[in-house]
């Protein structure tokens, strides 16, 4: 059965066509556009009205491909996450989106949102036993999921409010940003983490999902174009991302763009941050690698859509 699932995240809006089997997902599409509707909401509080209009345009891009090519699909399911669940004007978004493409977005939960990433996340990775106990990290633009479990078991989860853009507009504001700001920001990263620490086993594995893993794994594998397939399942370690901090600390968004222009699109002046953050929790835990998936919240919603609706 033909499913789609639209995440309308803080930084990207993403675009799932998959069939759904017996409790399973497997992918037959994916589209990514990045609107930033999250920009400035740390501060503001507000979803920016240009932004508001830029995601719009995008569903109603995504519904004109699923009306084209799947329309055995049927609606999609639409979820928003940390930038929609902390702006003042979220209703005011959400009858927007509902105005203009008859479209009713599901905003999740920090727990929901860790939730959906776990089950995205296994669904993708053939090589990680579903009864490894696992913990998925999800870093967002704003908040940052950590979810652990095996499985459809979920043991533990926690959603903390931080992600590439809040941090990069809270701490790194220069360009490229200072020892002083990257020592804050990391500073920041320890002192979330500890509002919720876990408590894990020695046999646990470390799963990374979000762009900020996925593009780490494209820029350190020299890929010359993205593919999923390509990107699941492969190993990251802790030493490779302290060296790649040690890098890009000191590159500006505009070289990293023109280096790696099929991943750092939309992503270039926040992909510091998403490292800090991703090696703030290996170091707290003591992972010394983790293992790349490209599932996520869309895929989980298609899991989970009866729940959400």
């Amino acid at each position: 059965m033909k499913k789609t699932a639209i995440d309308i995240g803080t930084n990207t809006v993403l675009l799932l066509v998959a069939e759904k089997e017996q409790g399973d997902v497997q992918v037959i599409e994916e589209q990514q556009r990045v609107p930033r509707l999250g920009r400035d909401v740390d501060e503001q509080r507000n979803l920016p009205d240009e932004a508001m209009g830029r995601v719009i345009d995008i569903l109603k891009e995504y519904q004109q491909i699923i009306n084209r090519k799947y329309p055995e699909a049927g609606s999609p399911v639409v979820t928003a996450t940390s930038a929609v669940r902390d702006a003042n004007n979220r209703e005011e978004f959400l009858e927007r989106v509902e105005e203009h493409t008859g479209l009713r977005v599901t905003i999740l939960s920090g727990l929901e949102e860790a939730a959906c990433t776990f089950l995205g996340a296994q669904c993708v990775l053939s090589d990680v036993p579903r009864d490894q106990l696992k913990i998925v990290l999800d870093i967002g633009g704003g908040s940052t999921e950590i979810a652990m479990g095996k499985e459809a078991e979920i043991m533990d989860r926690y959603s903390f409010d931080m992600g590439c853009v809040r941090f990069t507009e809270r701490y790194l504001r220069n360009t490229p940003p200072t020892p002083g700001q990257i020592n804050d920001c990391k500073k920041a990263v320890r002192d979330m983490l500890a509002e919720y620490p876990y408590d894990l086993e020695d046999n646990i594995r470390l799963v990374g999902v979000s762009g900020t893993v996925t593009s780490l794994v494209y820029i350190d594998r020299h890929m010359t174009a993205y593919d999923d397939d390509d990107v699941n399942g492969c190993r990251l370690s802790a030493d490779v991302i302290r060296d790649y901090i040690s890098t890009f600390r000191s590159v500006t968004p505009a070289e990293l763009m023109r280096r790696y222009p099929v991943v750092m699109d939309g992503r270039a002046d926040i992909f510091l941050a998403g490292l800090l953050i991703l090696e703030g929790v290996m170091d707290l835990y003591g992972f010394d690698s983790l293992i790349a998936s490209t599932g996520g919240i869309r895929h989980g919603a298609i899991l989970l859509e009866e729940s959400l609706n």
